[in-house]
């Protein structure tokens, strides 16, 4: 008897939810011989909607949790990527062609950095903010706060570290993220969603889009309730007219223009999605 293989149909990420694209639509995947790998979602401007209304109402909670507490829940992340770490070396191999000690070594270097992160957590603060001399009986003390709802178009030539690379920055400091995935690459981000949903993560922190940037980046450029956008995956776009849009609405934009190491682990990319609040208080007089 011969056995027919079931193909699977990934699809989004969104309030901590694997739901259909509202439209339906979905693409094929092949491997780098052309062979089908999977269905995958094709998110629409409903689903982007969607995943900005569940990223801003996860917002409060996540920005509000301890800094210790993210460090905790982000190191989880890393734990339960180890443990599947043969599912991710697979889906590199198959989709970017590359050696299996190739991918593994993507993967080991995907584990690591969230774990880099993960430890910067209670201690950006400390770096990046500062107390102020002033003149006058007057403690002034500057700290860095999420920005807010932050949008990203995830590198589109890495399946998982360019992925990861541009997700964590922003959750650092208690930021929510809606990614749109590498389009040629998706799966690996997309497990990397049911591992956030097996995690601590809350459903809501992290919101995962599949489907086509040019079609998905100019909604999450142009709406008003997103703070920040980074468009580190954007170089192959019309970057300077999404930069534009996000004007309208006063976002924060990191652009393309930062160089190939845009992606690489930096201080820098978590403080580009913070902003500074400096808080006055008068000394005890006694």
């Amino acid at each position: 008897m011969t056995r027919l293989a079931v193909p699977k149909t990934y699809k989004l990420y969104i309030g901590g939810k694997f739901p259909r694209s509202e439209s339906g639509r979905t693409y094929e995947i092949e491997s780098v011989k052309g062979d089908f790998v999977a269905n995958v979602a094709k998110a629409s401007r409903k689903d982007a909607r969607d995943a900005i209304v569940a990223a801003r109402g996860a917002l409060k909670a996540w920005a509000g949790a301890t800094a210790y507490n993210r460090g905790q829940v982000l190191y989880r992340i890393a734990e339960l990527l180890e443990g599947r770490r043969a599912q991710f070396v697979d889906e590199i191999t198959r989709l970017e062609g590359v050696t299996a000690a190739a991918a593994s070594a993507q993967v080991d270097e995907a584990i690591d950095r969230w774990v880099w992160y993960a430890g910067w957590t209670d201690k950006h603060a400390q770096v990046a903010g500062n107390a102020n001399p002033v003149a006058g009986p007057y403690f002034n003390i500057s700290v860095p706060e999420p920005t807010g709802v932050v949008a990203v178009i995830a590198p589109q030539d890495s399946s998982l570290l360019g992925f990861v690379s541009a997700v964590a920055p922003p959750l650092v400091s208690g930021n929510t993220v809606v990614v749109v995935a590498s389009e040629r690459l998706p799966l690996s981000a997309i497990s990397l969603a049911e591992v956030l949903a097996t995690s601590d993560v809350p459903g809501g922190v992290v919101n995962v889009l599949t489907g086509s940037p040019a079609e998905i980046a100019p909604w999450l450029a142009s709406h008003a309730d997103v703070n920040a956008i980074d468009l580190v995956g954007a170089g192959d776009l019309d970057w300077i007219d999404l930069q534009i849009s996000a004007t309208d609405t006063l976002k924060r934009v990191l652009t393309p223009e930062e160089g190939p190491d845009a992606a690489a682990p930096s201080l820098d990319r978590i403080t580009a999605f913070t902003e500074i609040k400096t808080v006055w208080h008068t000394k005890s007089m006694v």
